[in-house]
């Protein structure tokens, strides 16, 4: 089969919850494909862009839950292609950042599928903003790192080196991270980090719901405990975090994410 007998896929970013951050191909192609391939943290009202016509498949990943293969994910995608011209992948934030996107674009260009990659907002600048919180600033350090806090038991490469980065880095925006935040925040202060660095937590960033906590480091996970934070939320630890303008921060758009266990 060759690829002028393959609809194309498009691996296109979500943004992190709020509509308004969609792009604008992102928003014509969801408007316009014919089959949408949806993960769990995508919200109803992007997905009721899309016209009447289209198939829907949800083949999202939740801790504790029953997920879809990736394998499952790969070979929708595949058979969609085979029959349809236009098939989005919708996945949040951003495709290519912890989204499994390049895999899934190395397994249709094996395939002979044509895929095009739509970047989306992502989360770890976006959810900051949304709280008035810079990642960067010059008065806070010249480095920020994008880190997730959750790793696949069978990845090639070894696990995070928390403590490493506690000195690597003016700035850590870390996704995932609040099921493992007790072993993070004690392999950074092991790795010199300073107990009274700042940090904060924001959850449901940029959708109603919206929640942000701001502590130094090493209190950072009584209080998520004590305020019961849940997932999605982005865990923010650096200086930069003292430069937050509130005056500044968008209403949260009226719309609520999926709560992740």
């Amino acid at each position: 089969m060759t690829e002028a007998q393959y609809g194309t896929v498009y691996l296109v970013g979500a943004g992190p919850g709020d509509p308004d951050l969609l792009t604008v191909k992102a928003q014509r192609l969801i408007s316009q494909c014919d089959a949408l391939v949806y993960d769990s943290l995508v919200p109803q009202e992007i997905l009721e862009l899309v016209s009447d016509s289209c198939q829907l498949y949800f083949v999202g990943k939740r801790r504790g839950q029953h997920s879809v293969p990736q394998s499952k994910t790969n070979s929708v995608l595949v058979d969609m292609a085979r029959s349809l011209s236009c098939v989005v992948r919708l996945k949040g934030g951003d495709p290519f950042l912890f989204g499994r996107g390049a895999e899934e674009a190395a397994y249709l260009e094996r395939q002979g599928v044509p895929v095009e990659v739509v970047p989306g907002v992502t989360a770890g600048i976006a959810v900051p903003a949304y709280a008035g919180i810079p990642v960067t600033h010059r008065l806070a350090g010249s480095s920020i790192t994008f880190v997730t806090g959750h790793e696949d038991f069978d990845k090639r490469r070894p696990f995070v080196n928390w403590q490493a980065l506690a000195k690597a880095s003016d700035g850590l925006v870390i996704y995932m991270g609040l099921h493992n935040l007790s072993y993070i925040v004690n392999e950074l202060l092991i790795g010199g980090l300073c107990p009274s660095t700042s940090s904060a937590v924001i959850q449901q960033g940029t959708v109603i719901g919206q929640r942000c906590i701001k502590a130094p480091l090493n209190e950072l996970v009584r209080q998520v405990n004590k305020l019961q934070f849940h997932s999605p939320s982005i865990v923010m630890i650096g200086s930069y975090i003292d430069f937050q303008v509130e005056a500044c921060s968008p209403e949260p758009a009226n719309v609520t994410m999926p709560i992740l266990f």
